[in-house]
C-alpha cells in the first residue's frame, strides 16, 4: 500500500488576478503542491497567513493595503513557520537584502524561468536560501553577513498602523476612506496621518505620494 503522499500548501499574494492565474496553473504542474489561497492587498495576505498558516507564501513586493516588505515582517510573527518567496520583477539589490534581512527564504524574479519558482520551493523546504539568476550569490553573503539594509530611511521608525495609513493615503484613499478599511475613527486617522508626515518631513499630499513611489510602496502609473 502506498503512503499518503503529504500535500505543501501555497497562498499566493499578488494584486494582479492574472499573475496569481499563472503561478496556480504552474504550481499545479506539481502533485505535491496546493494553492489553498489568494489575496490581492496585503493586508488580506497577513489576514489568510493567520488563518491558514500555509507551508508557503508566494509574495509580491508592491500590493495595495501593505507593502510586501512589512507583510514579510508581519507574516514571519503570526506564521513562523511559514516559508516566505519573494516574486517580484525588482531585481535592485536593496530589495533583496532587505527581504532576505526580513526573514524571506527566497527571491525569484518574474521574469524568471517557470522552473526556477519550483526550485525556490524545494531549496527552501531544504533550509536553503535561494535567488533566482541572474541574482547573484554576493547578495546572500550580503545578508548572511549582517550587511546593513541598502534601504534606509525614516520609514522604518514608523508604527505598523502610520504605515497602513501611508499606503491607502498614497493610493488615494481619503481620511473616510481610510478610517473606513482600518475600522478607525476619522480623527485617529488624522492623527496617525499627521504624525507620520512629520516623520517622512512631508508637508503636501504630492510629497507622499512621491515618496511613496520612490519608496517602492506604491507603483508609478
Amino acid at each position: 500500500m502506498q503512503g499518503v503522499v503529504q500535500m505543501t500548501t501555497i497562498v499566493l499574494a499578488d494584486d494582479h488576478q492574472l499573475v496569481r492565474l499563472g503561478i496556480r496553473a504552474l504550481l499545479a504542474a506539481e502533485p505535491q503542491l496546493r494553492v489553498v489561497g489568494e489575496a490581492g492587498d496585503g493586508l488580506e495576505t497577513i489576514n489568510l497567513v493567520e488563518r491558514l498558516q500555509p507551508d508557503f507564501l508566494v509574495l509580491d513586493l508592491i500590493m495595495p493595503g501593505l507593502s510586501g516588505l512589512d507583510v514579510i515582517e508581519r507574516a514571519r510573527g503570526s506564521s513562523p513557520d511559514t516559508h516566505i518567496i519573494v516574486l517580484s520583477m525588482h531585481s535592485n539589490e536593496a530589495y533583496v537584502v532587505k527581504a532576505l534581512q526580513l526573514g524571506a527564504d527566497a527571491y525569484v524574479l518574474k521574469e524568471s524561468l517557470a522552473a526556477d519558482l519550483v526550485q525556490a520551493v524545494h531549496e527552501a523546504q531544504a533550509g536553503r536560501v535561494y535567488l533566482s539568476p541572474p541574482l547573484s550569490d554576493r547578495m546572500i553573503k550580503a545578508y548572511v553577513g549582517k550587511t546593513q539594509p541598502t534601504i534606509v530611511d525614516s520609514y522604518d521608525r514608523l508604527t505598523p498602523r502610520e504605515k497602513e495609513v501611508l499606503l491607502l493615503a498614497a493610493d488615494g484613499c481619503s481620511n473616510a476612506d481610510i478610517a473606513a478599511r482600518l475600522s478607525l475613527s476619522p480623527r485617529t486617522v488624522e492623527t496617525h496621518r499627521s504624525n507620520l508626515m512629520h516623520k517622512l518631513d512631508l508637508r503636501t499630499h504630492a510629497e507622499l505620494l512621491r515618496y511613496a513611489i520612490g519608496r517602492g510602496i506604491v507603483p508609478q502609473e
